[in-house]
């Protein structure tokens, strides 16, 4: 999400905060993220690029990050992680490697009950949803005329957002955390 972020300057919602001359070319960005987060860490000497004496550490990505469509980049997801010579997490064909998540951290963490990483393909809103964001002018894939958002994706997630009366649902607007 920071790549599609530092990129087209918008939200997972879909609402741009950033205006087209501020936006990074994506080689610009994936160096900011890696050899820059190294730096701003102290850890550039062992992290942040691929070279001799750097951490083996590397991801391999369900798309190619230089080639999809910019609106794209947020649903690209990691297919196989290593860290320290070690798989840490697979997916697709790689399935059979992996080792499994290790448990929610600290043990109250929110993605214990209701899950991780939001996506979109895979969230499609009940009936009883869609008639919500129509209700509110969020339906259809609208954005919201009051707060310029897509409440709709954020009521077919699988947050707690539904509910109204509960900690995402009271704040009227529970999209930003997507």
């Amino acid at each position: 999400m920071s790549l599609y972020w530092l990129t087209q300057g918008k939200t997972l919602g879909g609402l741009r905060l950033t205006s087209e001359k501020n936006l990074l070319d994506r080689e610009t960005a994936l160096r900011l993220w890696t050899k820059g987060s190294a730096w701003f860490s102290g850890e550039a000497e062992v992290k942040g690029a691929i070279a001799p004496g750097q951490y083996a550490d590397l991801t391999v990505l369900s798309d190619d990050y230089f080639k999809v469509p910019g609106e794209d980049i947020q649903q690209i997801e990691s297919v196989l992680t290593v860290m320290g010579g070690q798989v840490v997490y697979a997916a697709a064909e790689f399935r059979r490697r992996d080792p499994g998540a290790p448990p929610p951290s600290p043990d109250w963490s929110p993605i214990k009950a209701y899950g991780g990483h939001w996506r979109k393909a895979e969230h499609r809103p009940a009936p009883a949803t869609q008639a919500m964001a129509l209700a509110s002018a969020c339906g259809g894939g609208r954005r919201c005329s009051l707060h310029g958002y897509a409440h709709h994706q954020a009521w077919a997630s699988a947050a707690p957002v539904r509910d109204q009366n509960a900690f995402w649902g009271a704040l009227g607007c529970s999209c930003f955390a997507f």
